[in-house]
């Protein structure tokens, strides 16, 4: 027996034995990197989330230059029920339409600006629990468009990528639909005549309505099939089930409530949000 036929069996057994070790360390080091960036954070030590500018009340850059609004600061304490500070949520603000993608492609960790649910949606990204309801709103400064039938023939602002523009595109056929990249595009078109209404939120709309003293809220349609939620990346459970579960505590102990109230004054507030007894 030659010396090479002598050795194979130790230098098998040192090979698996190299094989093994190397699995172990493997899974050691992902263990570790698992623990230390539980939620699959882009930075574990901060959140990324993109956001809009000139979306109130829900998210919008004050006259300080700080993000404010109910979906920012509802964030905020979901963020530090997760054990963030509010000097480790950075938020930029972006086009609405260009949130989904900034999630799904990595950008981002989290969006953050009344983002409905829905399934097409869903395909590329994941979200969290609903956290807010509302409706579509029509405003415009035309007293003759009363109804959504008064549409027909008009020129109807949306902005890129909202519920309003699936619904609009979905059911008013007859409208000639105007994109916008954002609402301070549309409501100044809509001022200067370029438009003649502005499809958007209640709440948003109500804030534009007592801005400008011509501008009236024309048409509200209900909107409770797809709820706003917190946008992650695709597979991210981790982050999603944490950010539930910071949302469930929040509407447990009236968090959720006291900024609903502080925000959209005198709106309804759907019973599942509210504390339970």
């Amino acid at each position: 027996m030659n010396n090479a036929q002598w050795y194979s069996p130790i230098a098998k057994v040192a090979a698996f034995a190299t094989l093994t070790l190397g699995i172990v360390f493997t899974g050691a080091a992902d263990a570790q990197t698992s623990k230390s960036n539980p939620y699959n954070l882009i930075d574990p030590a901060r959140v990324s989330v993109g956001t809009m500018g000139d979306s109130r009340p829900y998210a919008f850059v004050d006259k300080n230059g700080e993000f404010s609004g109910f979906d920012i600061e509802l964030f905020l304490d979901v963020a530090r029920r997760l054990g963030f500070t509010k000097d480790q949520v950075s938020f930029t603000g972006q086009d609405f339409s260009a949130l989904i993608p900034s999630v799904a492609n990595g950008r981002f960790d989290v969006a953050v600006a009344a983002i409905g649910t829905t399934e097409p949606r869903k395909k590329t990204v994941d979200f969290s629990d609903g956290y807010l309801a509302g409706y579509l709103s029509v405003i415009t400064a035309d007293e003759k468009i009363k109804t959504e039938a008064d549409l027909t023939g008009k020129r109807l602002g949306v902005v890129q990528g909202t519920l309003q523009e699936i619904f609009a595109t979905k059911n008013f056929t007859k409208t000639d639909l105007v994109k916008f990249p954002d609402n301070n595009a549309a409501i100044s078109a809509l001022n200067n005549g370029t438009i003649d209404a502005h499809f958007f939120d209640y709440e948003a709309a109500k804030q534009q309505a007592e801005r400008y003293k011509t501008l009236r809220i024309a048409i509200n349609i209900p909107s409770f099939d797809a709820p706003a939620g917190f946008v992650v990346q695709k597979g991210n459970n981790a982050f999603r089930e944490a950010l539930n579960k910071g949302l469930r505590e929040a509407m447990q102990d009236g968090t959720w409530k006291r900024l609903h109230e502080k925000w959209f004054p005198g709106t309804p507030m759907p019973d599942q949000y509210l504390p339970r007894s």
